[in-house]
């Protein structure tokens, strides 16, 4: 299972991160667009080193020459590697075409409408979702404990999780519940 931020920075964030990824989140997505260079670089020195492998930038890709170790995820807003770049490479992709081009896995959505993005609807139908490439897609996009068996149907390597998890104002113990709630269906 992949966690992504909500967009704006939590006070607990890093704490919150590492508890996640200690309760066997794969991976933590980074998603803060209207951040800062100096706020993520803070918020990624709060992380021991030893779960900075696991997390990966939306934004401020150039923040990989002070931490190698993190992942990228190429999207809209950033859709070209860091020149050099040789670290694990994510996708954001909205389409089945798109989950061929290069990454090392990728996050297909909306899968479902979205709890984060209200108004954002799925468009896949069964047939499409049937074709995706084996262990390369992560579905995304209203992932809930009651949508992972209607996901399970299809060939995802897991899913990635936002709204169902936390926002800007939930409060720790709920994320953490939520996060277990999901681990524990998968």
């Amino acid at each position: 299972m992949i966690v992504i931020t909500p967009e704006e920075i939590r006070d607990d964030e890093a704490p919150l991160i590492c508890k996640i990824l200690q309760m066997g989140v794969s991976r933590v997505h980074l998603r803060h667009p209207a951040t800062s260079i100096d706020d993520l670089r803070n918020i990624i020195r709060e992380i021991p080193l030893e779960y900075r492998g696991r997390l990966t930038l939306h934004d401020h890709f150039e923040l990989t020459a002070d931490f190698p170790e993190l992942g990228v995820n190429i999207n809209r807003r950033n859709p070209e590697l860091p020149l050099g770049r040789h670290g694990l490479v994510s996708r954001s992709c909205h389409s089945v075409e798109e989950t061929s081009l290069t990454a090392d896995y990728c996050l297909l959505s909306p899968i479902f409408p979205s709890f984060s993005k209200p108004g954002y609807s799925t468009e896949f139908t069964d047939e499409e979702l049937m074709q995706l490439p084996a262990a390369k897609v992560y579905a995304l996009g209203g992932i809930d404990c009651e949508r992972i068996e209607a996901v399970k149907r299809y060939p995802f390597s897991g899913v990635a999780v936002l709204g169902s998890v936390w926002n800007k104002d939930t409060n720790a113990a709920d994320v953490i519940r939520n996060v277990a709630k999901i681990l524990e269906r998968l």
